[in-house]
């Protein structure tokens, strides 16, 4: 089944790296609990770059990624992290083919 694919990258002050990633388990968390449409939220950091934080973010459709974008958890989160990040970058949107 095709996946519509969201990643977006942080780049996070390192004091507050833990603050952030607080704030980012609580927005993934929400997301697969209240999100029908929401298949895979992972918070992960690319080895050797201690102050990067990537969202890889998998919902069924484009759809179901705009209700995410309407929902409280996400509002907290988008109110919150600013303090946290030295930048963020352009979020990317995918088409997932497979699995």
């Amino acid at each position: 089944m095709e996946a519509f694919v969201v990643v977006a990258e942080f780049r996070v002050w390192p004091e507050r790296l833990a603050d952030f990633l607080e704030a980012a388990r609580e927005d993934a968390q929400h997301s697969l609990a209240d999100e029908p449409g929401c298949r895979q939220f992972d918070v992960v950091q690319p080895q050797g770059e201690d102050g990067t934080v990537v969202f890889y973010e998998v919902y069924d459709s484009r759809a179901a990624f705009d209700v995410h974008l309407q929902t409280p958890h996400l509002k907290r989160f988008r109110a919150a992290f600013p303090s946290f990040i030295l930048e963020e970058r352009p979020v990317r949107f995918l088409h997932r083919h497979y699995p």
